[in-house]
């Protein structure tokens, strides 16, 4: 067997690792976003604070990248795998015992620690490049996101199984949330990436944050993946609360936000050989194009098939604008800059996804006074952001190859 057949061979069994992962582990996600702005509106002492529990998570996630990377790069991607499931148990044990208290902070405080899983399985994307060959990068980073098809089917019917299995509502969701990351810990064992190898002296350090914030292809990557997972997180958040508010059953909502899932990861399976023939930028400018069709449509009425389909295209649009964004990164930073570009990318993402997941409860439930009003503002807002990447993308593409 050639070396490179080699690592492709490692890179399948790491892919694979990562799948399972993605879809067991990351089934948790789902499940917390159908329920989390509900238990908040039930627990906050205003109704504008709906979705602070969400911004926690990404809050979380947000100052957790930096140091966990940080951590991956000297520990090794399975210790960092494993304190987010860690982090995702000790969250949802501790949301559940502010919803049997009643404690709208408490159940504030395990939302932070929850984001440590959500930074955590982050990383997946990257895992899935560590040990791949350049042709195959963007199909491993696509078949890892893929994974995230089983949790799209997983974590909404979990939801619907546990959901009423105590008198308080939502607990038994968040102690399903438990055992999810008890058992899904095991599967990192199985991972083969070696350590980075520590950097002897003399060797060459990198560039600096400052300087690779200055390299046109990350700042660009950087800013249309912030644009991509900001916008499908305001929208997504404010989801449940808009379906149930116009007169849906909760069940409603959970299949809505499982269609969004689903459109989210579905791509996946081709994403990677389109970003192959027809390259990141391209299909980053065509994410863009899908997330302003999904605001358009759900500006044009809140009847249930406005609903879905607005959710599909705003998963659809996120797959495209993220893997793409993402396949930008990792072709633009040596290896030894590998973890302090990832860390600096995902704290910028969830950075930008917290204001916007805490904007969404606002403008959701303070804008206009009515869950239609609330719900147009939302989608509204994402106009200003996908005028920032499209232009950003359009300066990349104008700047001299050589500058």
């Amino acid at each position: 067997m050639s070396e490179s057949q080699h690592d492709n061979a490692r890179a399948w069994r790491n892919v694979s690792v990562l799948v399972l992962a993605q879809a067991i582990l990351g089934s948790q996600m789902p499940m917390i976003f159908v329920v989390g702005g509900l238990a908040g509106q039930m627990l906050a002492p205003n109704p504008c604070l709906a979705t602070l529990p969400i911004s926690l998570i990404v809050f979380g996630s947000m100052t957790t990248a930096p140091w966990l990377s940080g951590a991956m790069q000297r520990f090794g991607r399975r210790t960092g795998f494993a304190i987010g499931t860690l982090g995702g148990a000790t969250g949802a044990g501790i949301s559940a015992l502010g919803l049997w208290i009643d404690s709208f902070t408490v159940f504030l405080l395990g939302s932070y620690l929850t984001g440590i899983y959500m930074s955590a399985q982050g990383f997946y994307r990257f895992a899935a490049a560590d040990t791949a060959s350049d042709s195959f990068r963007p199909k491993a980073i696509s078949y890892v996101m893929a994974g995230g098809l089983a949790s799209a089917l997983i974590g909404p019917q979990l939801v619907k199984l546990t959901n009423d299995l105590t008198v308080v509502p939502f607990f038994g969701i968040y102690l399903t949330v438990v055992a999810i990351n008890v058992l899904g810990t095991g599967l990192f064992a199985f991972l083969d990436i070696p350590k980075p190898p520590a950097r002897a002296e003399g060797d060459p350090a990198g560039r600096s944050r400052a300087e690779l914030l200055r390299d046109p292809k990350i700042i660009v990557a950087i800013i249309c993946a912030m644009v991509s997972y900001a916008l499908m997180n305001l929208v997504m958040t404010s989801t449940p609360l808009a379906v149930v508010g116009c007169g849906y059953e909760q069940d409603t909502a959970a299949d809505i936000v499982s269609a969004h899932v689903l459109a989210m990861f579905v791509p996946s399976f081709f994403t990677g050989h389109l970003i192959a023939r027809f390259g990141s930028q391209t299909i980053v400018a065509l994410g863009l194009f899908i997330l302003a069709g999904a605001g358009g449509v759900a500006l044009m009425g809140v009847d249930l098939e406005n609903f879905f389909i607005a959710l599909v295209l705003l998963g659809v649009g996120w797959n495209f604008g993220f893997i793409g964004a993402t396949t930008m990164l990792q072709s633009a930073h040596s290896p030894a800059e590998r973890g302090r570009v990832q860390g600096l990318n995902d704290a910028l993402v969830f950075g930008c996804v917290t204001v916007a997941s805490l904007a969404s409860g606002g403008l959701m439930n303070c804008s206009g006074g009515s869950v239609t009003a609330g719900w147009t503002a939302v989608n509204l807002a994402m106009i200003p952001f996908l005028a920032l990447a499209g232009g950003a993308l359009i300066w990349l593409a104008l700047r001299p190859k050589d500058a």
